[in-house]
This record gives structure tokens, C-alpha cells and sequence, in this order.
């Protein structure tokens, strides 16, 4: 199933998870999210799926990864289609 990564913005939360509203920029498209997730541990960088958590907005499948780079966490989020 191919990935498209997009961008979004918070939009609070909605029955206990948070809201994201994709921005309309897309990002770089994959076979599959999996080599994406394949090539953060190839390059050991700790991920965690936290698609459970949030609901994205107008969108019917998602994935969302969390990897904490410095003090900061990432959050990349993937539209399948």
C-alpha cells in the first residue's frame, strides 16, 4: 500500500485524541510505510507507532511515527492510499 508523507497542523483534541488537519503539502511518496520504518532502524533511530492516539482529519488511513531527536519529538504522519 503506498505511503504519502503529509503535513499537518494541530487541531485540539476530539473524543480524547488529538486532531490533526492535513495542510495540503505533501511530502515524499513510498511503496510502502514500511521501508520508511525499515531505514529509521537501519539507521538506529528509535520509533514508536502512536497512530492510536490522533485522528487526522479527512483522511481514512494513517500512520503515525513519534522519534524523539534531541530534546524535541517528531511526529511524521503518512496518508495510505
Amino acid at each position: 500500500m503506498p505511503a504519502t508523507e503529509i503535513k499537518v497542523t494541530s487541531g485540539g483534541t476530539f473524543a480524547g485524541k488529538e486532531l490533526l488537519i492535513p495542510t495540503g503539502e505533501q511530502g515524499s511518496i513510498m511503496p510502502h510505510v514500511q521501508d520508511w520504518v525499515t531505514g529509521k532502524l537501519k539507521s538506529k533511530t528509535a520509533v514508536k507507532d502512536v497512530s492510536a492516539s490522533v485522528l487526522v482529519k479527512g483522511i481514512k488511513q494513517w500512520a503515525v511515527y513519534e522519534e524523539k531527536v534531541g530534546s524535541k519529538r517528531i511526529r511524521t504522519i503518512f496518508k495510505i492510499t
